[in-house]
Protein backbone atom coordinates (compact mmCIF):
# COMPACT_ATOMS: atom_id res chain seq x y z
CA UNK A 1 0.00 0.00 0.00
CA UNK A 2 1.15 3.43 -0.95
CA UNK A 3 0.98 6.42 1.39
CA UNK A 4 1.82 10.03 1.00
CA UNK A 5 2.37 12.03 3.89
CA UNK A 6 2.17 16.10 4.12
CA UNK A 7 5.84 16.19 5.62
CA UNK A 8 5.28 20.03 5.83
CA UNK A 9 2.01 19.79 7.69
CA UNK A 10 1.97 20.85 11.46
CA UNK A 11 2.76 22.68 14.05
CA UNK A 12 5.60 20.79 14.31
CA UNK A 13 6.39 20.05 10.60
CA UNK A 14 8.92 18.46 9.41
CA UNK A 15 10.35 17.49 12.99
CA UNK A 16 7.43 15.61 14.17
CA UNK A 17 6.30 14.31 10.27
CA UNK A 18 9.65 13.03 9.80
CA UNK A 19 9.80 10.87 12.61
CA UNK A 20 6.44 9.85 12.53
CA UNK A 21 7.14 8.08 8.96
CA UNK A 22 9.89 6.58 10.21
CA UNK A 23 8.15 5.02 13.32
CA UNK A 24 5.47 4.12 10.66
CA UNK A 25 8.11 2.64 8.04
CA UNK A 26 9.88 0.13 11.30
CA UNK A 27 5.82 -0.75 12.29
CA UNK A 28 4.18 -1.51 8.97
CA UNK A 29 5.59 -3.46 6.66
CA UNK A 30 2.36 -3.29 4.84
CA UNK A 31 3.60 -0.06 3.48
CA UNK A 32 5.04 -0.69 -0.45
CA UNK A 33 6.04 3.34 -0.73
CA UNK A 34 5.96 6.53 1.37
CA UNK A 35 5.93 9.52 -0.74
CA UNK A 36 7.15 12.75 1.88
CA UNK A 37 6.05 15.92 -0.05
CA UNK A 38 7.99 19.01 1.24
CA UNK A 39 11.40 20.71 1.05
CA UNK A 40 13.61 18.27 -0.07
CA UNK A 41 16.89 19.64 2.07
CA UNK A 42 14.99 19.89 5.31
CA UNK A 43 13.41 16.49 4.74
CA UNK A 44 16.90 15.15 4.12
CA UNK A 45 18.18 16.52 6.92
CA UNK A 46 15.42 15.45 9.45
CA UNK A 47 15.79 11.75 8.37
CA UNK A 48 19.79 12.00 8.68
CA UNK A 49 19.14 12.20 12.24
CA UNK A 50 17.27 8.63 12.32
CA UNK A 51 19.97 7.16 9.98
CA UNK A 52 17.11 6.28 7.70
CA UNK A 53 18.00 4.65 3.99
CA UNK A 54 14.39 2.58 3.78
CA UNK A 55 13.95 2.04 -0.41
CA UNK A 56 10.25 2.32 0.55
CA UNK A 57 10.53 6.24 1.15
CA UNK A 58 10.65 8.96 -1.57
CA UNK A 59 10.98 12.01 -0.93
CA UNK A 60 8.93 14.52 -3.58
CA UNK A 61 10.42 18.01 -3.35
CA UNK A 62 8.35 21.10 -2.97
CA UNK A 63 8.60 24.89 -3.05
CA UNK A 64 5.73 26.22 -0.95
CA UNK A 65 3.86 25.76 2.49
CA UNK A 66 0.51 26.56 3.08
CA UNK A 67 0.57 28.60 6.31
CA UNK A 68 -2.47 28.51 9.02
CA UNK A 69 -3.05 31.42 8.03
CA UNK A 70 -3.65 31.76 4.69
CA UNK A 71 -7.10 31.28 3.44
CA UNK A 72 -8.21 27.40 2.42
CA UNK A 73 -9.09 28.51 -1.54
CA UNK A 74 -6.45 30.75 -2.03
CA UNK A 75 -4.08 28.12 -0.73
CA UNK A 76 -4.90 25.58 -3.24
CA UNK A 77 -5.13 28.22 -6.00
CA UNK A 78 -1.84 30.37 -5.56
CA UNK A 79 0.07 27.38 -3.83
CA UNK A 80 -0.21 24.82 -6.72
CA UNK A 81 3.63 23.22 -5.18
CA UNK A 82 2.36 23.30 -1.84
CA UNK A 83 3.46 20.10 -0.15
CA UNK A 84 -0.71 19.44 0.11
CA UNK A 85 -1.29 20.42 -3.19
CA UNK A 86 1.31 18.26 -4.11
CA UNK A 87 0.15 15.64 -1.66
CA UNK A 88 -3.21 15.52 -3.54
CA UNK A 89 -1.60 15.59 -7.22
CA UNK A 90 0.03 12.00 -6.22
CA UNK A 91 -3.57 10.81 -4.95
CA UNK A 92 -5.25 12.16 -7.55
CA UNK A 93 -2.96 10.40 -10.62
CA UNK A 94 -3.16 7.04 -8.17
CA UNK A 95 0.69 7.05 -7.45
CA UNK A 96 -0.44 7.15 -3.99
CA UNK A 97 -3.55 5.09 -2.58
CA UNK A 98 -4.32 7.64 0.87
CA UNK A 99 -2.82 10.56 2.13
CA UNK A 100 -2.41 11.74 5.20
CA UNK A 101 -1.68 15.64 6.84
CA UNK A 102 -2.10 16.94 9.99
CA UNK A 103 -1.44 20.72 8.16
CA UNK A 104 -3.93 23.39 7.18
CA UNK A 105 -7.02 21.52 7.79
CA UNK A 106 -8.87 23.88 5.66
CA UNK A 107 -6.35 23.77 2.60
CA UNK A 108 -6.58 19.94 2.44
CA UNK A 109 -10.40 20.15 2.35
CA UNK A 110 -10.33 22.23 -0.15
CA UNK A 111 -7.53 20.84 -2.46
CA UNK A 112 -9.45 16.96 -2.11
CA UNK A 113 -12.55 18.71 -3.10
CA UNK A 114 -11.64 20.88 -5.72
CA UNK A 115 -8.86 18.09 -7.03
CA UNK A 116 -10.55 14.73 -6.24
CA UNK A 117 -14.33 15.60 -6.71
CA UNK A 118 -16.62 13.87 -4.72
CA UNK A 119 -17.91 10.77 -4.33
CA UNK A 120 -21.20 9.87 -6.51
CA UNK A 121 -24.29 10.96 -3.99
CA UNK A 122 -22.69 13.25 -1.80
CA UNK A 123 -22.85 17.42 -1.73
CA UNK A 124 -20.01 17.59 1.03
CA UNK A 125 -17.26 16.51 2.84
CA UNK A 126 -17.15 15.72 6.47
CA UNK A 127 -14.53 14.41 9.14
CA UNK A 128 -15.32 11.38 11.31
CA UNK A 129 -13.37 11.39 14.34
CA UNK A 130 -12.91 8.80 16.70
CA UNK A 131 -13.42 8.75 20.64
CA UNK A 132 -13.62 6.87 23.69
CA UNK A 133 -16.73 6.28 25.84
CA UNK A 134 -17.87 4.36 28.71
CA UNK A 135 -18.43 1.56 26.63
CA UNK A 136 -17.37 2.11 23.54
CA UNK A 137 -15.53 4.07 20.48
CA UNK A 138 -17.39 6.30 19.28
CA UNK A 139 -17.59 8.38 15.80
CA UNK A 140 -18.33 12.23 15.82
CA UNK A 141 -19.60 13.33 12.25
CA UNK A 142 -18.38 16.37 11.51
CA UNK A 143 -15.79 17.65 13.64
CA UNK A 144 -14.87 21.06 11.52
CA UNK A 145 -14.79 19.81 7.56
CA UNK A 146 -18.16 22.04 6.95
CA UNK A 147 -19.38 24.49 9.30
CA UNK A 148 -22.50 25.73 7.18
CA UNK A 149 -24.17 22.64 6.50
CA UNK A 150 -27.85 22.11 5.36
CA UNK A 151 -29.99 19.42 6.38
CA UNK A 152 -29.62 17.64 3.72
CA UNK A 153 -25.71 17.17 3.99
CA UNK A 154 -26.27 16.24 7.36
CA UNK A 155 -28.62 13.39 5.89
CA UNK A 156 -25.33 12.49 3.69
CA UNK A 157 -23.02 12.21 7.21
CA UNK A 158 -25.43 9.88 8.78
CA UNK A 159 -25.05 7.66 6.21
CA UNK A 160 -21.43 8.02 5.79
CA UNK A 161 -20.84 7.52 9.67
CA UNK A 162 -23.40 4.68 10.13
CA UNK A 163 -21.19 2.93 7.50
CA UNK A 164 -17.89 3.51 8.31
CA UNK A 165 -19.11 2.67 11.90
CA UNK A 166 -20.26 -0.42 10.22
CA UNK A 167 -17.37 -1.77 8.18
CA UNK A 168 -14.54 0.34 10.01
CA UNK A 169 -15.31 -0.22 13.74
CA UNK A 170 -17.25 -3.25 13.45
CA UNK A 171 -20.90 -2.51 14.86
CA UNK A 172 -24.15 -4.29 13.27
CA UNK A 173 -26.70 -1.74 12.84
CA UNK A 174 -24.68 1.10 14.05
CA UNK A 175 -26.88 3.41 17.05
CA UNK A 176 -26.96 6.94 15.73
CA UNK A 177 -27.78 10.24 17.39
CA UNK A 178 -28.50 13.79 16.90
CA UNK A 179 -26.44 16.33 19.02
CA UNK A 180 -29.01 19.01 20.37
CA UNK A 181 -29.96 20.87 23.81
CA UNK A 182 -32.71 18.52 24.68
CA UNK A 183 -34.08 14.33 23.95
CA UNK A 184 -37.33 15.76 22.81
CA UNK A 185 -38.30 15.63 19.41
CA UNK A 186 -39.08 19.52 19.90
CA UNK A 187 -36.08 20.52 21.17
CA UNK A 188 -33.15 22.10 19.46
CA UNK A 189 -32.96 25.01 16.47
CA UNK A 190 -35.02 24.87 13.32
CA UNK A 191 -32.08 23.24 11.93
CA UNK A 192 -31.98 20.47 14.14
CA UNK A 193 -35.40 20.02 14.16
CA UNK A 194 -35.49 19.59 10.19
CA UNK A 195 -32.76 17.06 10.49
CA UNK A 196 -34.24 15.07 12.96
CA UNK A 197 -37.34 14.70 10.23
CA UNK A 198 -34.81 13.68 7.61
CA UNK A 199 -33.22 11.18 10.01
CA UNK A 200 -36.86 9.91 11.62
CA UNK A 201 -38.07 9.05 7.89
CA UNK A 202 -34.60 7.19 7.05
CA UNK A 203 -34.11 3.46 7.21
CA UNK A 204 -30.87 4.45 9.65
CA UNK A 205 -31.23 2.88 13.31
CA UNK A 206 -31.50 6.66 14.49
CA UNK A 207 -32.09 7.18 18.44
CA UNK A 208 -33.03 10.69 18.66
CA UNK A 209 -31.60 13.55 19.91
CA UNK A 210 -28.69 13.11 22.21
CA UNK A 211 -27.34 16.14 24.93
CA UNK A 212 -23.84 16.38 25.84
CA UNK A 213 -24.08 14.09 29.06
CA UNK A 214 -25.27 11.36 26.74
CA UNK A 215 -22.05 10.59 25.09
CA UNK A 216 -19.99 9.02 27.58
CA UNK A 217 -22.95 7.95 29.96
CA UNK A 218 -25.37 6.98 27.32
CA UNK A 219 -23.72 6.80 24.26
CA UNK A 220 -24.39 5.95 20.73
CA UNK A 221 -22.02 4.36 18.12
CA UNK A 222 -22.34 7.88 15.81
CA UNK A 223 -22.91 11.60 17.24
CA UNK A 224 -23.84 13.60 14.27
CA UNK A 225 -23.46 17.46 14.32
CA UNK A 226 -22.73 20.01 11.76
CA UNK A 227 -18.65 20.99 11.45
CA UNK A 228 -18.82 24.06 14.21
CA UNK A 229 -20.75 22.20 16.85
CA UNK A 230 -18.36 19.08 16.53
CA UNK A 231 -15.20 20.80 16.21
CA UNK A 232 -15.93 22.17 19.32
CA UNK A 233 -17.20 19.55 21.53
CA UNK A 234 -14.22 17.47 20.16
CA UNK A 235 -11.67 19.78 21.19
CA UNK A 236 -13.29 20.48 24.42
CA UNK A 237 -13.19 17.03 25.40
CA UNK A 238 -9.74 16.81 24.47
CA UNK A 239 -8.84 19.48 26.78
CA UNK A 240 -11.29 18.25 30.08
CA UNK A 241 -9.06 14.95 29.46
CA UNK A 242 -5.46 16.64 29.78
CA UNK A 243 -6.49 18.93 32.86
CA UNK A 244 -8.41 16.25 34.51
CA UNK A 245 -4.98 14.11 34.13
CA UNK A 246 -3.52 17.52 35.06
CA UNK A 247 -5.12 18.13 38.19
CA UNK A 248 -4.84 14.41 39.35
CA UNK A 249 -1.10 14.94 39.08
CA UNK A 250 -1.18 17.73 40.92
CA UNK A 251 -3.18 16.54 43.69
CA UNK A 252 -1.14 13.32 44.11
CA UNK A 253 1.46 14.97 44.69
CA UNK A 254 0.91 16.61 47.93
CA UNK A 255 1.87 14.03 49.87
CA UNK A 256 3.73 10.37 50.21
CA UNK A 257 0.69 7.97 51.15
CA UNK A 258 -1.37 9.75 47.97
CA UNK A 259 2.14 9.11 45.81
CA UNK A 260 2.20 5.60 47.00
CA UNK A 261 -1.53 5.04 46.16
CA UNK A 262 -0.60 6.49 42.84
CA UNK A 263 2.56 4.10 41.95
CA UNK A 264 0.12 1.19 43.22
CA UNK A 265 -2.52 2.05 40.56
CA UNK A 266 0.12 2.93 37.77
CA UNK A 267 -1.33 0.46 35.72
CA UNK A 268 -4.54 1.36 35.57
CA UNK A 269 -3.41 5.02 35.20
CA UNK A 270 -1.57 4.45 32.34
CA UNK A 271 -4.70 2.07 30.63
CA UNK A 272 -7.01 5.25 31.21
CA UNK A 273 -4.12 7.93 29.60
CA UNK A 274 -4.27 5.20 26.56
CA UNK A 275 -7.74 4.91 25.88
CA UNK A 276 -8.11 8.97 26.20
CA UNK A 277 -5.32 9.87 24.75
CA UNK A 278 -5.75 11.66 21.00
CA UNK A 279 -2.45 10.39 19.44
CA UNK A 280 -3.19 6.64 19.90
CA UNK A 281 -6.30 7.60 17.62
CA UNK A 282 -3.71 9.07 14.93
CA UNK A 283 -5.96 10.80 12.71
CA UNK A 284 -10.03 11.36 11.56
CA UNK A 285 -11.04 10.37 7.55
CA UNK A 286 -12.46 13.53 5.47
CA UNK A 287 -15.82 11.16 4.38
CA UNK A 288 -17.05 11.83 1.13
CA UNK A 289 -14.30 12.73 -1.08
CA UNK A 290 -13.05 10.67 -4.30
CA UNK A 291 -10.04 9.63 -2.23
CA UNK A 292 -8.56 8.35 1.17
CA UNK A 293 -7.63 11.35 3.39
CA UNK A 294 -6.60 11.13 6.59
CA UNK A 295 -6.38 14.72 8.84
CA UNK A 296 -3.94 14.46 11.86
CA UNK A 297 -4.00 17.22 14.76
CA UNK A 298 -2.05 20.09 13.76
CA UNK A 299 -0.02 19.42 17.06
CA UNK A 300 0.15 15.80 16.44
CA UNK A 301 3.46 14.10 17.34
CA UNK A 302 5.36 11.33 16.07
CA UNK A 303 3.45 8.96 17.83
CA UNK A 304 0.32 10.43 16.32
CA UNK A 305 1.79 10.82 12.76
CA UNK A 306 2.03 7.28 12.78
CA UNK A 307 -0.89 6.15 14.07
CA UNK A 308 -2.65 8.37 11.23
CA UNK A 309 -0.85 6.32 8.86
CA UNK A 310 -1.93 3.56 9.89
CA UNK A 311 -5.59 4.60 10.07
CA UNK A 312 -4.94 5.01 6.53
CA UNK A 313 -3.65 1.58 5.91
CA UNK A 314 -6.57 0.51 7.31
CA UNK A 315 -8.68 2.75 5.74
CA UNK A 316 -7.35 0.99 2.18
CA UNK A 317 -7.93 -2.51 3.76
CA UNK A 318 -11.66 -1.99 4.71
CA UNK A 319 -12.74 -0.40 1.39
CA UNK A 320 -15.08 2.14 3.09
CA UNK A 321 -15.74 4.46 0.10
CA UNK A 322 -17.14 2.03 -2.39
CA UNK A 323 -19.33 0.88 0.76
CA UNK A 324 -20.74 4.57 1.15
CA UNK A 325 -21.53 4.66 -2.73
CA UNK A 326 -23.57 1.75 -2.79
CA UNK A 327 -25.44 2.65 1.04
CA UNK A 328 -26.36 6.17 -1.10
CA UNK A 329 -27.35 4.30 -3.67
CA UNK A 330 -29.68 2.38 -1.80
CA UNK A 331 -30.78 4.67 0.30
CA UNK A 332 -32.10 6.42 -3.17
CA UNK A 333 -33.45 3.48 -4.48
CA UNK A 334 -35.64 3.22 -1.00
CA UNK A 335 -36.52 6.83 -1.62
CA UNK A 336 -37.04 6.95 -5.62
CA UNK A 337 -37.90 3.64 -6.41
Amino acid sequence: MKIVLDAMGGDYAPKSTVEGAVLALKEYPKISRLFLTGDQMALTAELRKFNCSDPRLQIVHTTQVVAMDDKAIDAVRRKKDSSISRAVDLLKNGEADALVSAGHTGAAVAATTIKLRMLEGIERPGIASFFPTEKNTCILMDAGANVDARPEHMLQYAIMGSVLAEHFLGYKNPLLGLMSIGEEDVKGSEFTKEIFKLLKSSSLHFRGNIEGNDLFKNPVEVVLCDGFTGNVVLKTMEATAGAVFHWLKKELYKTPVRLLGAWLARNAFRSIRKQTNPEMYGGSPLLGVNGICIIAHGSSSPLAIKNAIRVALEFIEHGVNPKIVQALAEYRSKEHP
